[in-house]
């Protein structure tokens, strides 16, 4: 029989030390076409990328988001920003997603999957929900990326709020918008990593 495994509570891993970050030198931002296609070239030298999407916030009830505005891409050395503004970016991000080759593992994807559908007309492929695999080895309570860290790193990974709820159709992103997103597409990548080890 399998046992049940417990994930840490928030005041556990608020008494664990920082996950190591990606600092903004390792992280690159892609706004064209150009860009993307370099950060393509990039991501095809790994077969697995940690994966994450983020929209602008919905602030009423009934209102449609039209996200995702970003998307975010990571090997275990850097991450890639892809804004979606820009039809050749987006593009390239769609030929991306779409390829079965290629592992795309992240935390809570279906949400992220549906809007990608949507805006970017493809059906993301190679899509590894990275909860599914911590339920199966026991793991009961749904497991993201703070519970995933502590239990394979016992470490804390630090998200900002301010970040988490800002605006992700900004033309120009922050630094902490830039690191918030990267991180949570690092995370991915480390954890699945771990877990294959």
């Amino acid at each position: 029989m399998q046992t049940t495994r417990t994930t840490p509570d928030k005041e556990a891993i608020a008494l664990l030390p920082a996950f190591d970050r990606l600092g903004l030198d390792r992280i690159t931002l892609v706004h064209n076409r150009v860009q993307a296609v370099e950060a393509s070239a990039t991501l095809r030298d790994h077969p697995a990328w940690g994966f994450d999407t983020e929209s602008k916030p919905t602030f009423f009830k009934d209102q449609v988001s039209d996200g995702p505005h970003i998307v975010q891409l990571a090997t275990l050395q850097r991450a890639w920003v892809f804004q979606l503004h820009e039809p050749g970016c987006l593009e390239m991000v769609a030929g991306l997603l779409a390829e079965q080759a290629f592992i795309k593992a992240g935390f809570g994807l279906g949400d992220d999957t549906k809007r990608i559908k949507s805006k970017l007309a493809v059906e993301p492929a190679g899509v590894l929900e990275l909860n599914a695999i911590f339920r199966e080895r026991g793991y009961r309570k749904d497991m993201g990326v703070k519970g995933a860290v502590a239990v394979l790193f016992n470490q804390r990974f630090i998200k900002s709020k301010k970040a988490a709820t800002s605006n992700w159709a900004n033309p120009r992103l922050s630094e902490a918008q830039l690191i918030y997103a990267a991180n949570d597409a690092y995370a991915a990548a480390r954890v699945f990593d771990a877990l294959k080890a």
